[in-house]
C-alpha cells in the first residue's frame, strides 16, 4: 500500500492543511475569476443592470453575451487555477510531491484513469437510455447544431482539470492527511465524502431540491471515488470515472438546475431526486464490481484496515 501511507514523509501539521485549503480556495475565486470579471466589467459599460441579472441567475453567463461554450470555459477556469496554487504549494508547504498525492509511486497510471472513465461512460449511456425509454416525454432533443462538436472539445480538453481539482484535493490530499490523523482507513473515507457532498452545497441543485434532498447523492458519489481510491491504492480511477461523469453530463444531458449550464444534446425537464439517486447507487456499484474484476483488486476488508507509518 502507498497512496495514504506516503503522507507520513511529509509535513503534517494541522495549520498547514488550512493554510493549502485557503490558499486554493482564494486563487480559484480571485485568479480563476478574472476572465469572468473582465466579461463582466466590459458588458456592464453598456448594461449597468448585467451585475444584478448575473447575481440572480450565476450559472447563466448569457447575460453578459457569453455563448454556453465560453460560458462553460469561464466555469472551468477557477478549478485550473486552484489546481495549479496546490502544485506550486504541496512541497514548501507539506514537504510532498504532487505525484505523491497521486498514488504516492510519484507514477500515474494512465491506464486506470482511461479505463475507469470508458467505464463511467458506458453505464452513464445505459443509464440515460433506460430513463428516456421508461420516461421519453422527460426529454427533448435539445441541440444539433455543430456547437455540439466545440463542446465535445471544450469538455473533453477542461472537464478533466475540474474533475483533477477535487479529486486531488479530496481523495489525495485530505485523505492522506485524515489518514495520519486517524489512522483507519474507514474515517478519511467517510470524511471526505461528507465533506465532498459539503463543498457542493451551493449547488443550484440543492437551491431547487433542497439540502436534505441533494446531499445524500453528493456524499455517495464522494463514497464511490473514496473506495476505488482505497481499492487501487490512488486516486487515478476515481478521477478517470469523475472526469467521465461530467463529460457525459455536459456533453449528453442538462437541466434548468444544473451546475454544468450546456448546450448539451438533449434536455430534462423534469428532475426526480431519489430517482437519480437509486440510478447513482446502482451505477456506482456496478462501476466498483466491474473495476474489481478488470484490476483484481483486493477483498474489500481494505476498507478497514490501520493504515501503517
Amino acid at each position: 500500500m502507498n497512496h495514504l501511507e506516503s503522507a507520513f514523509n511529509g509535513r503534517n501539521h494541522i495549520w498547514r492543511y488550512i493554510i493549502m485549503i485557503v490558499v486554493i480556495l482564494v486563487a480559484s475565486n480571485t485568479i480563476g475569476a478574472i476572465p469572468l470579471l473582465v466579461a463582466l466589467a466590459m458588458k456592464s459599460v453598456s448594461n449597468p443592470d448585467v451585475i444584478s441579472q448575473l447575481a440572480a441567475n450565476p450559472n447563466d453567463y448569457s447575460v453578459i453575451g457569453l455563448e454556453p461554450n465560453v460560458g462553460l470555459m469561464m466555469m472551468l477556469f477557477p478549478f485550473i487555477a486552484g489546481l495549479a496554487a496546490y502544485i506550486l504549494l504541496i512541497k514548501p508547504l507539506n514537504g510532498r510531491t504532487f505525484l505523491s498525492t497521486i498514488n504516492g509511486t510519484g507514477k500515474i497510471r494512465w491506464n486506470r484513469f482511461f479505463i475507469s472513465g470508458l467505464v463511467w461512460l458506458v453505464l452513464s449511456a445505459i443509464y440515460l437510455f433506460v430513463y428516456m425509454k421508461a420516461d421519453p416525454a422527460n426529454f427533448s432533443l435539445n441541440n444539433k447544431s455543430a456547437s455540439l462538436i466545440i463542446l465535445t472539445l471544450i469538455s473533453f480538453v477542461f472537464i478533466p482539470f475540474q474533475a483533477a481539482f477535487e479529486e486531488v484535493l479530496f481523495r489525495g490530499y485530505l485523505m492522506q492527511g485524515l489518514g495520519v490523523l486517524v489512522r483507519k482507513r474507514w474515517f478519511p473515507l467517510v470524511m471526505t465524502s461528507i465533506l465532498f457532498g459539503l463543498m457542493h452545497a451551493l449547488n443550484p441543485e440543492v437551491k431547487e431540491h433542497g439540502f436534505l434532498t441533494m446531499m445524500p447523492q453528493y456524499i455517495v458519489f464522494g463514497l464511490i471515488f473514496g473506495i476505488i481510491t482505497i481499492l487501487d491504492d490512488g486516486i487515478e480511477a476515481a478521477l478517470g470515472a469523475h472526469a467521465a461523469n461530467n463529460i457525459f453530463l455536459c456533453i449528453m444531458v442538462t437541466n434548468e438546475s444544473s451546475a454544468l449550464q450546456t448546450a448539451a444534446l438533449y434536455e430534462q425537464h423534469n428532475i426526480y431526486p431519489w430517482t437519480e439517486f437509486a440510478g447513482l447507487l446502482v451505477s456506482g456499484i456496478a462501476l466498483i464490481v466491474i473495476l474489481k474484476v478488470i484490476f483484481k483488486w483486493d477483498d474489500f476488508s481494505v476498507l478497514y484496515r490501520d493504515i501503517q507509518p
